[in-house]
């Protein structure tokens, strides 16, 4: 099939899932409108021209919040709080160098400058192991249209198997990306279980809050139709933690009706930019840990939104429960005489029902909800 234009639509679905040719490949080839497989749902499109500015129309977002000192309580204090009142907040002064941020960025663009021959040995039929995914959309065979992504994903297993294994365009950056961020996420934990009155972190503890970590290069093509389809779609993260790193792009949104409306969609949603900064590395909570805290602290829904003039990556690490552990409220919260709000469930088997569909908002963890 030649690379310069796509006749049928299924020539567009081998292209860019089988091929390996990604969506990277559609906007290289300089398509002017958008294949139907990506064209979503009205009710899940994202028109950025129809925002409603409230608040007076200030300019507000996500707290930001400087670890510079580890020892002010006043930060502590502003992490919590973040984490329960936004589930969303941008670290600065977080330790992991600006050399290494630029560097993972750099080496995420080298990565799907590949060829498709070249990426596509690590889709999932061709990967070495199951470990390391090159892939587009979020789970395309279940979802009604497609999302404008391509990815790739990297579990970290060792270092050994890391060396392996990654892709040579981008292993020891993401490698040493994925090392240096390791102080600001035992910091950050170390803080949000002081705010559940957790003062120790046992092994247990210890593999639910980050017993393991992935890491995804995140690609987003310059879109020829932005308004008609998604980068990504709403859901919130499986993760405990997930730490975020973005370019100067933006495009990233986060629901506000749990911080503030500042931002209101002609639709009645309430979404808030989280503006790039240099240097910042945005955190959010995730479901697991949602769960662990009883509630108390909020996993929210994102969505990334497709860009009509500019190519985008970012690199999210998602720190994750071991897939055998078993995640609940912890037991010190119940102490008290508080009812857990959610039930038993094997790490493994929430994680399973998260990519079984669509990007659904907060469905998954409704799944985990204890109902009367």
């Amino acid at each position: 099939m030649p690379t310069t234009s796509i006749t049928y639509l299924e020539d567009t679905k081998d292209y860019v899932l089988n091929q390996g040719h990604g969506v990277k490949g559609l906007a290289d080839m300089g398509i002017k409108s958008l294949p139907n497989q990506y064209i979503q749902p009205e009710k899940e499109r994202f028109n950025i021209d129809k925002i409603i500015l409230t608040n007076n129309g200030e300019d507000n977002s996500i707290p930001i919040i400087d670890m510079s000192n580890l020892d002010d309580h006043a930060m502590e204090t502003l992490i919590c709080n973040a984490a329960e009142k936004w589930g969303f907040f941008q670290v600065i002064n977080h330790g992991v160098p600006l050399s290494v941020l630029e560097n993972v960025k750099a080496a995420t663009y080298r990565f799907f400058e590949l060829s498709a021959q070249e990426k596509s040995k690590f889709l999932k039929e061709n990967s070495p192991t199951n470990d390391v995914r090159y892939g587009t959309s979020f789970v395309p065979e279940v979802e009604r249209a497609l999302e404008w992504k391509d990815y790739l994903s990297l579990f970290f297993v060792s270092e050994k198997e890391a060396l392996a294994c990654w892709p040579l365009a981008c292993r020891a950056e993401a490698l040493e990306y994925m090392k240096s961020s390791e102080f600001v996420i035992r910091n950050l934990l170390k803080i949000l279980m002081k705010g559940l009155n957790i003062h120790e972190i046992d092994e247990r503890k210890k593999s639910l809050l980050m017993g393991t970590k992935r890491i995804n290069l995140n690609y987003y093509p310059k879109c020829p139709n932005p308004k008609l389809t998604v980068g990504v779609g709403r859901h919130s993260d499986v993760s405990t933690l997930t730490i975020l790193l973005q370019d100067d792009v933006g495009g990233l949104y986060v629901r506000g009706d749990v911080g503030g409306p500042y931002v209101r969609g002609l639709d009645g949603e309430s979404w808030i930019h989280v503006p790039p900064i240099d240097g910042a590395l945005v955190i959010n909570i995730g479901d697991a840990l949602q769960i662990l805290s009883n509630g108390k602290y909020k996993s929210v829904e994102h969505r990334v939104i497709a860009n009509g003039q500019k190519n985008r990556v970012s690199i999210p690490i998602f720190v994750n429960p071991r897939p055998k552990d078993v995640i609940a409220p912890f037991e010190e919260l119940m102490e008290g005489g508080d009812k857990p709000k959610y039930k038993e469930i094997l790490y493994s088997n929430y994680v399973k029902y998260f990519f079984k569909k669509a990007h659904d908002g907060k469905a998954t963890i409704d799944f985990a909800k204890i109902t009367n």
